[in-house]
């Protein structure tokens, strides 16, 4: 709001009786905000969007402590962000190239995956990214579940990551999954050629409105968060083909049956 008004930090820590310093860690997440905070300035900065406003102010006073942060100063904050990402979508799309989607991986597949880094991660901190990233299935399986869509492509189904037993486990629990009301898995056969964004794992969440929809992306070096338009706009784009070019749930369903029988 306020890099959109066009004010400076200086200009908002003036609205607040505040240094810059706390300012900048108000907008980065560090400090915490209020919902008053939020309305002051909002208002200041003439953003007459009151469904954006309420949304933001909403955040700022959310002081539940999520779950993720039991985690804090034993993994990356790139992965807390993640989690706390998928907690507040109203709902998540994901497009997967090669690994499966991590919201839906068994143990012993995520473990594979955090085994092959470079360098070579200490067994203790694989086994708490694997516990942290089966926590993280607990947007799909609590009261209020998110609703979720996952585009895989077949070569992601057909890489054995874990040997031919685990990949074949973990195939027959996406079938399983993909059974709940708010599970949607869409695979893209091989033989549909080429597609955008080729080679990227998005996850995009949605927020209560859209200007705090977020995209993150995998990197070598972390997960990668951006939230401008022209990029959500360009990430959607990609995830909207996925959705008239993948197959149907059922047919994507027959397919991981089909490929974990070859197991």
């Amino acid at each position: 709001m306020r890099t959109a008004a066009g004010a400076s930090a200086e200009y908002a820590a003036g609205l607040l009786g505040l240094d810059r310093t706390k300012i900048s860690n108000m907008e980065m997440g560090i400090r915490a905000s209020s919902p008053e905070r939020v309305r002051t300035l909002a208002s200041n900065y003439e953003c007459g969007d009151e469904a954006y406003v309420e949304a933001v102010a909403a955040m700022a006073g959310d002081r539940t402590r999520g779950w993720w942060n039991r985690y804090r100063g034993a993994l990356p904050q790139g992965l807390l962000d993640v989690a706390e990402l998928e907690w507040h979508a109203t709902r998540l799309r994901t497009l997967q190239t090669v690994h499966l989607p991590g919201l839906l991986h068994l143990s012993g597949y995520a473990r594979s995956i955090f085994a092959s880094a470079i360098p070579a991660l200490p067994t203790y901190e694989v086994e708490l990214r694997v516990a942290h990233r089966l926590e993280r299935q607990q947007v799909l399986e609590r009261p209020n579940p998110v609703s979720y869509v996952g585009y895989v492509h077949e070569l992601a189904l057909r890489m054995q990551f874990g040997g031919r037993r685990v990949a074949r486990e973990q195939l027959e629990h996406l079938c399983s999954a993909s059974e709940r009301d708010n599970v949607e898995l869409r695979v893209l056969p091989i033989d549909a050629g080429a597609f955008p964004g080729a080679g990227h794992a998005i996850l995009y969440a949605e927020g209560t409105v859209p200007q705090l929809d977020t995209v993150q992306l995998d990197s070598a070096h972390g997960p990668e968060f951006t939230h401008a338009e022209a990029q959500l706009s360009k990430y959607r784009a990609h995830l909207d083909w996925m959705d008239v070019h993948t197959l149907d749930v059922k047919r994507s369903r027959d397919l991981i049956h089909t490929i974990a029988r070859e197991l």
